[in-house]
């Protein structure tokens, strides 16, 4: 018998009001046991979270993942660093945007691939202005408007 299971995204919402996003990716993320499983329990969230560059890799940090209670011994920490998995031309791609001034790895979607694996959907992007958020304000309400009435 194979069990259905249901497709967890969790979802950063604010990540479009705030940034202008230019381009996404997918990468890999490095999860213990008992992480994996309150992901998927969808007991998690990307809202406050933000990816950094170092030496050797990217890094998340400020993902909240809540204790999984069955864990047993071992030790949980919700908002522990996390590493993202890359290749090396997607690094090198990140490396070459983030010298450009204004530009920020934020955080999109977390969700389960195909293959069983936890993905972290990121973009890189620049902060977006006070009018341009009161114009994508606009342009909803507007839009708004125009599906209720026809």
């Amino acid at each position: 018998m194979s069990k259905k299971l249901k497709e967890i995204r969790i979802k950063n919402r604010k990540a479009y009001f705030e940034y202008a996003i230019e381009f996404e990716m997918e990468a890999g993320l490095v999860l213990t046991g008992p992480e994996v499983k309150s992901v998927r329990d969808g007991k998690a969230s990307i809202s406050e979270a933000y990816c950094f560059l170092t030496n050797n890799g990217i890094k998340i940090k400020g993902m909240h993942i809540a204790e999984f209670k069955n864990a047993g011994y071992v030790e949980q920490e919700p908002t522990r660093l996390r590493d993202l998995l890359l290749n090396k031309r997607e690094l090198k791609k990140l490396r070459d945007k983030m010298k450009d001034q204004g530009y920020t790895i934020v955080p999109i979607e977390l969700f389960f691939a195909a293959s069983g694996y936890a993905k972290l959907r990121i973009g890189l992007g620049r902060g977006k202005k006070n009018y341009d958020k009161r114009q994508d304000i606009k342009s909803k309400d507007v839009q708004r408007e125009i599906d209720r009435y026809s």
